[in-house]
């Protein structure tokens, strides 16, 4: 079995029942940054690419319980897993660094073309309807109110699109932030309307 296809299968039973920061949002933010590296044929490493994107959410699991941001422990478990698979630590290395930098919270910006793509992908993959959908499964697992969610709109998820690093990643953003706007001003209405 391939490398890539170990680390799929090792983070699909670690993040079971993790949503919205489970195996499938993984794997969306996996297909969306084969589609972002397409810009960038023979200057973008797939390999740690698509390693560093299964890897990325890894440590979501623990994040509560170790009281670290999940990137930090994502990272961590990236290599230990990566070692274990017989991976190179050069290419552990460039997986490590594009997982620690592709949070939002943590503000460390990515350096490579690996860690911008990965990066945009889980940023996209929290915006437009997957966005919207995502921020209401996370309150209502936190028990949050609906003005709780709607304040999570302005405080990040509508500042995502002017945080991206690639030119397709940009395109595609402003597609989801009109829809998250559209979204918004018609949940407005309706509450207003009921006021």
């Amino acid at each position: 079995m391939s490398l890539e296809l170990q680390v799929m299968d090792y983070v699909k039973k670690a993040l079971k029942g993790m949503e919205p920061h489970g195996f499938e949002h993984t794997m969306r933010v996996y297909k969306l940054t084969m589609k972002l590296a397409q810009a960038y044929q023979g200057k973008v490493d797939l390999e740690v690419l698509k390693l560093a994107a299964l890897l990325h959410d890894i440590g979501r699991p623990l994040e509560e319980t170790v009281k670290e941001h999940h990137a930090i422990i994502s990272s961590r478990i990236a290599r230990e897993v990566l070692r274990e698979y017989g991976a190179r630590d050069e290419i552990i290395e460039r997986i490590v660094e594009a997982i620690i930098s592709h949070s939002y919270s943590l503000k460390i910006r990515p350096r490579t073309l690996e860690a911008m793509i990965l990066s945009d992908a889980d940023k996209l993959d929290a915006m437009g309807a997957i966005g919207i959908a995502r921020c209401f499964m996370e309150s209502g697992k936190r028990g949050r109110s609906l003005e709780e969610s709607l304040k999570h709109f302005y405080e990040k998820l509508l500042r995502l699109k002017d945080m991206m690093y690639t030119e397709e990643a940009k395109s595609l953003a402003e597609k989801r932030h009109k829809f998250m706007v559209e979204f918004l001003k018609q949940l407005r209405e309706e509450i207003e309307a009921l006021s």
